[in-house]
């Protein structure tokens, strides 16, 4: 019987790569999308051809009766979940300055970056400590995918900022209330992404690159470099750690003079 893996904005950008890698270590793959239909069967497709089962989910994750219908589904589908990749994400839809930003952007990026994933855990995760008592060595594991809008101020798009800072919160929180079970929570911090959510901004972003040497290594991130950090952590290379962070940004975290 293979792993399974629940991975949400599955579609398209990052969530893709991640499950495309999860499919490649022979995971069965759960993809949950809100609209982009098209991609999402593009990308279960792709998942197929590597010979792994595959679960396609059109669903809003910041509704609670959305969720339960998640777990109804993967519970049909699998006799248990190894993974959840919480990697669903929404940027404000103009960028506005904080003086200026709307309740209307603030509730739609809160509702889909912070309150989505905090419940969706909430439920996965007492499903896990469920089959944890059944089988001990069976063994979970939650990734949050985060970003370094968590600690990098943007008073264009605070409400994005916010929403990041509360996940990296919320991974704390999951991994030392969930550490008493054996379930890991990790968070992965990418940094400027090639994705569909940085197209607008493609030109500001090759200049603070490529000519203000903004990160030490000189290129964009691409999906696959997230998804490599997530593979790392489903096969088991951090027994001895919970609540970590990986970087994956191309060393803009660091304080350099």
């Amino acid at each position: 019987m293979n792993s399974s893996a629940l991975i949400t904005g599955g579609a398209r950008g990052i969530g893709r790569a991640i499950a495309e890698t999860l499919a490649g270590l022979h995971f069965d793959v759960a993809i949950v999308y809100r609209s982009a239909h098209q991609a999402a069967e593009e990308t279960a497709a792709a998942c197929r051809r590597l010979g792994v089962r595959t679960l396609v989910i059109n669903a809003d994750i910041s509704s609670r009766e959305e969720r339960n219908r998640i777990l109804q589904a993967l519970g049909d589908a699998y006799e248990r979940l190894d993974v959840l990749v919480n990697n669903a994400g929404t940027a404000p839809q103009r960028r506005l300055d904080i003086l200026e930003a709307d309740e209307e952007s603030y509730d739609q990026v809160m509702n889909t970056n912070l309150k989505a994933p905090y419940f969706l855990t909430q439920q996965i995760a007492k499903w896990m400590i469920a089959e944890k008592k059944k089988e001990d060595r069976y063994q979970p594991q939650i990734i949050n995918i985060s970003s370094i809008s968590a600690y990098t101020s943007s008073p264009s798009r605070g409400e994005y900022c916010l929403s990041k800072a509360a996940m990296a919160m919320m991974t704390q929180l999951y991994a030392d209330r969930l550490a008493e079970f054996g379930i890991p929570v990790f968070e992965i911090r990418p940094g400027i992404i090639k994705t569909d959510m940085t197209a607008g901004v493609v030109e500001k972003y090759n200049k603070l690159i490529f000519e203000h040497d903004l990160t030490p290594i000189h290129r964009w991130g691409e999906p696959q470099d997230v998804a490599r950090a997530v593979s790392a952590i489903v096969q088991g290379y951090f027994t001895f750690s919970t609540g970590e962070i990986l970087n994956v940004d191309g060393g803009f975290h660091l304080r350099r003079l």
